[in-house]
């Protein structure tokens, strides 16, 4: 377990090798509730990158697994290929799909939520960071956000994670494991924890500090 800087994650990320054309990708991936997007939340001030979140491809509540595809079609591999890229909005309200937004290449792209780090979206991804959290807090925080207007849609939608994570091994794909729940003492508006993995190139990998006082 390392505690590392949100600024040196960050700095790290900006640092990858980009592999959609001339933009970074990084996905935060994770099961609902597990703190993926406070972490990007936190890591786009850093990186004052423009951020994607997948609850706007998802075309409802039974939709997961549509999302990766939607994503490498409209985004990705436009980006990789360099054409115009865009993604329509799924309007939760109303069922249906909304307005077109339109992606422009940048130095980093942010991608956050469930099928962020896909397989099929693993061949543009510069960075796959996988945060997770216990069952219990992960359902405490999604009644907190959502209310009672997603407690039937619970098991509903951990079904579909649980079968895309199996399938496209997520979590072991993962460049970088997050603890989203942490009681280890650190900031958390300025640090995270991780559980596994490592970022930058092997010089750059001293800013994460282990927990015991040991370097890595």
């Amino acid at each position: 377990m390392t505690v590392l800087a949100l600024v040196d994650l960050a700095a790290a990320l900006a640092s990858s090798e980009p592999r959609a054309g001339t933009t970074r990708v990084v996905a935060v991936d994770g099961p609902s509730g597990s703190g993926k997007t406070t972490l990007a939340r936190r890591l786009r001030r850093h990186l004052r990158c423009r951020s994607i979140h997948m609850d706007a491809l998802y075309p409802g509540w039974d939709g997961l697994a549509a999302a990766p595809g939607l994503l490498v079609g409209g985004v990705l591999r436009p980006l990789a290929e360099g054409r115009p890229a865009a993604f329509r909005r799924w309007h939760w309200g109303e069922g249906r799909w909304a307005e077109s937004h339109d992606v422009r290449p940048a130095p980093v792209l942010l991608v956050e939520g469930v099928g962020s780090g896909a397989l099929a979206c693993a061949p543009y991804l510069s960075t796959l960071l996988w945060v997770e959290a216990p069952t219990d807090e992960r359902f405490r925080r999604g009644m907190e956000r959502d209310g009672d207007t997603y407690r039937p849609h619970w098991q509903r939608w951990a079904a579909q994670e649980a079968v895309m994570f199996a399938a496209d091994g997520t979590r072991g794909r993962a460049d970088v494991v997050v603890d989203g729940a942490s009681t280890e003492t650190h900031d958390p508006a300025t640090q995270v924890v991780l559980l596994a993995g490592a970022v930058g190139p092997p010089h750059q990998h001293h800013v994460a500090r282990r927990t015991d006082g040991a370097k890595r």
